[in-house]
């Protein structure tokens, strides 16, 4: 990756750390999780809207470093619209993108802004954190369509 590239991408974190994109409590909310990294202090709530198999709004709040916030901040602006299945695929290449050595996929748009971080594998679970927040609250989603 080219230098100026690095300073874009830096740019962009830093950016989005100082003004989140849908930094809110939503409400209504139909599902939310809470994710932790105590080794950090990283320390945020994911709050979902989902209505007819979409992520009808999506907000996060809580506290960390600029990699977890802006991760948050760029999660949220991608997936809002999009349906369950879209997401999941879309958090599954995210994950990838942090943790495997192949380049970014196409489809992760901005989010490839994270590629650098697995450089850094204590900044992985960072980037990761509002994402596994994310996760969970779609499978407690799941969860709740079969047991009605």
């Amino acid at each position: 990756m080219s230098e100026r590239l690095k300073q874009l991408y830096q740019e962009m974190i830093l950016e989005h750390n100082k003004r989140p994109r849908n930094f809110k409590k939503v409400e209504p909310c139909s599902h939310e999780s809470h994710g932790v990294n105590p080794l950090c202090g990283d320390d945020y709530y994911v709050f979902v809207d989902i209505e007819n198999d979409k992520i009808k709004d999506i907000g996060f709040l809580g506290k960390g470093c600029a990699i977890s916030k802006s991760s948050g901040s760029l999660m949220t602006e991608s997936i809002k619209g999009k349906t369950i299945t879209e997401v999941i695929a879309l958090k599954n290449d995210f994950i990838n993108l942090l943790t495997n050595d192949q380049s970014a996929s196409t489809n992760l748009g901005k989010l490839k802004v994270f590629e650098g971080v697995k450089e850094f594998p204590a900044r992985v679970k960072c980037a990761a954190l509002v994402w596994r927040a994310l996760e969970d609250a779609i499978e407690t989603q799941a969860g709740e369509i079969t047991t009605e």
